[in-house]
């Protein structure tokens, strides 16, 4: 196998066989013994493994194997019989794992930011098209919910925070890439074994609980989206995207991001006694869900277009947004 062709089969296991960008990307991450120690480890492979697929002696892998882990390439499953080590699975896991990586070049970034700005809109309809329900949801912000409705709300979100064992926040992957936006980076909480991945490999900053609700309100004040897993848990990350750089948000696709991203079971609603039609609510909605069209130009939201995350309520001077459960069962998120 060739150079280029070894770089080329591994866009292609990431799913980007004809890219060439990303074969670039991990030219400028892995020299080829490394890239070959990659190709080997699929399935999970011992590093006595690695060493008879590759033709490569013990020690020699054994050498590779941290600088692989640091660069979010190789990833490492520890049980009672040993540590088995596999590669990145798919673009996504690359792109968020990568991105953050300590010292990764800047040729690098470079070429993630080339291919979100070009090859990405092609592979997101892919992906969005295959997804047999979102793969994640709006979580939405600090507000007062009535408890029997509390589902992906910010209440149930700092009950895994209070249960956690450990908190770590690294800096957001898409941010990190583009940055355009000029919003805050170190916003990406990871809860239990993500702390621990993020934290050993470098990535991360431990929080302690109080830290990490305190982020997540800077975050809302910001004007960044909560967003969990699509499951009744939040599972391991709880992201804060931006509607420029954020690879669900960004301009190019965001006419389908609902495919990968799914609403919460929550729509604005306005009082229009109190709207003073300030316009605030308008600059803070990613999904342009609000226009002043009500009686007296209040004001007025299209529960279609709202994804109830509750920007919008705030920094809305007169209290007049709310978040009511309006959104039938089907958003319900699964097990």
């Amino acid at each position: 196998m060739t150079d280029t062709d070894l770089y080329q089969e591994l866009a292609a296991s990431i799913g980007l066989p004809n890219s060439a960008l990303v074969a670039g990307m991990f030219r400028g991450l892995a020299d080829e013994n490394q890239a070959k120690v990659l190709m080997a480890a699929a399935p999970p492979a011992t590093l006595e493994e690695l060493a008879q697929k590759t033709g490569l002696a013990a020690d020699e892998i054994e050498q590779m194997i941290e600088p692989l882990f640091k660069k979010g390439l190789l990833f490492k499953s520890k049980k009672p019989e040993g540590t088995r080590y596999y590669r990145v699975r798919q673009f996504m896991q690359f792109h968020d794992s990568t991105a953050v990586a300590l010292d990764v070049p800047q040729k690098v970034l470079d070429l993630l930011n080339e291919f979100m700005h070009t090859e990405w809109v092609g592979y997101f309809d892919r992906v969005k098209n295959m997804l047999p329900r979102p793969a994640m949801r709006v979580i939405p912000v600090n507000v007062s919910i009535e408890p029997d409705t509390q589902i992906l709300v910010f209440d149930d979100v700092k009950n895994h925070i209070e249960n956690a064992e450990r908190i770590a926040v690294t800096r957001c992957s898409c941010r990190v890439i583009d940055g355009s936006c000029g919003k805050p980076v170190e916003v990406c909480i990871q809860l239990d074994k993500a702390a621990d991945y993020a934290i050993e490999r470098g990535t991360g900053r431990e929080l302690t609980k109080e830290g990490a609700l305190g982020l997540l309100k800077e975050a809302e004040e910001a004007g960044l989206v909560h967003t969990g897993s699509n499951s009744r848990s939040v599972g391991h990350v709880i992201c804060n995207c931006c509607q420029d750089c954020c690879m669900a948000w960004a301009p190019a696709v965001r006419s389908g991001a609902r495919k990968f991203v799914a609403p919460s079971r929550f729509v604005a609603a306005v009082d229009e006694d109190l709207c003073t039609s300030c316009e605030t609510c308008l600059d803070r909605c990613f999904f342009d869900a609000i226009q002043l069209t009500g009686e007296n130009d209040t004001a007025e939201v299209s529960a279609e277009a709202c994804m109830g995350c509750g920007l919008c309520l705030v920094t809305c001077p007169s209290g007049a947004l709310s978040l009511k459960e309006t959104r039938p069962e089907e958003h319900v998120p699964v097990k």
